[in-house]
């Protein structure tokens, strides 16, 4: 599929949706404008995962629905983990809205007998979204400003969002969504040293993963825990630098820490787990609004 992608960092896209609806919130007949657009936080257990998105909603928090048709080609029977590392796929662009609050925004899906994992072993299993006709994805809440321009990204966590059911040959999506403003957001960074992938029983074909955790000296833990983490980002095998990519990271204070060990997140019966996975000790890394941080993970200690 041939993808028109764009990094973080580059200049507006071309307007990507058609207004089917009309109605808003905000100050009088004031109006602001706003993009949104789609990435995916990283995902190693599986090698593809398509939906089709054909439409958004928004919601004012104090006025009418308002929605739009998708009429982006690539938006349909799209393989979510094409949009990894900062890549992002136009939901809706420069798009002038009623000022204000708004609840959430809301991607509308396309017909769910299209939708498809293939698993790492390259077999094709049905996916399904739990009420995902009638709700879609919906996100938490943002604000237009008058007379000023916003622009969003949706963080579609697959990994956090994918559950393989036991003894089914298919998945289902319970999606976990992140909605930030990239004018607060920056990006974590860096390499995997030598000493590190050796811990692995076969760095070529999986190296592991990079977890970042909100806050300072947060101990690492694994998925389902306590202490979860806001990202898990998966080292990259195919280049031979063994990088790894966490973006659209609001500004802040993180923990990062490194594991070659496999997050499982459900045992054989399909029940959430908490794994007792080896960790490297935690760095701490601060995130800044519009830069990288480059965090590079070479020794166990």
């Amino acid at each position: 599929m041939n993808h028109s992608l764009k990094v973080f960092t580059v200049t507006a896209l071309a307007s990507a949706l058609a207004a089917c609806g009309g109605g808003g919130s905000g100050d009088g007949d004031s109006t602001g404008t706003a993009s949104f657009d789609l990435t995916d936080a990283a995902v190693d257990s599986v090698q593809a995962v398509n939906i089709t998105v054909v439409g958004v909603e928004l919601q004012p928090a104090d006025g009418e629905r308002i929605s739009f048709d998708v009429e982006n080609p690539d938006l349909e029977n799209i393989n979510l983990l094409d949009l990894q590392n900062g890549s992002v796929e136009a939901l809706l662009s420069d798009q002038e809205l009623p000022a204000g609050e708004y609840e959430w925004i809301r991607l509308k899906l396309g017909d769910q007998s299209t939708f498809t994992v293939i698993d790492d072993n390259g077999g094709t299993n049905d996916l399904f979204v739990p009420s995902g006709d009638q709700r879609g994805l919906q996100t938490s809440g943002f604000v237009v400003p008058a007379g000023g321009t916003v622009n969003f990204t949706i963080d579609f966590d697959v990994r956090k969002s994918l559950v393989n059911p036991p003894g089914l040959n298919s998945y289902l999506l319970k999606p976990v969504l992140r909605l930030v403003d990239n004018a607060e957001v920056g990006t974590i960074k860096g390499t995997i040293g030598q000493t590190l992938l050796s811990t692995c029983e076969d760095a070529n074909s999986y190296a592991g993963g990079v977890y970042i955790y909100e806050g300072s000296d947060v101990t690492p833990d694994d998925l389902g825990s306590e202490n979860e983490p806001l990202v898990v980002a998966p080292v990259d095998t195919e280049s031979g630098d063994y990088d790894y990519t966490a973006a659209f990271l609001p500004a802040g204070d993180y923990t990062v820490a490194y594991t070659c060990d496999m997050d499982e997140r459900q045992d054989e019966d399909g029940n959430m787990i908490d794994e007792d996975l080896d960790f490297t000790p935690g760095v701490n890394a601060e995130v800044i609004e519009g830069e990288e941080t480059t965090v590079d993970l070479t020794a166990a200690d």
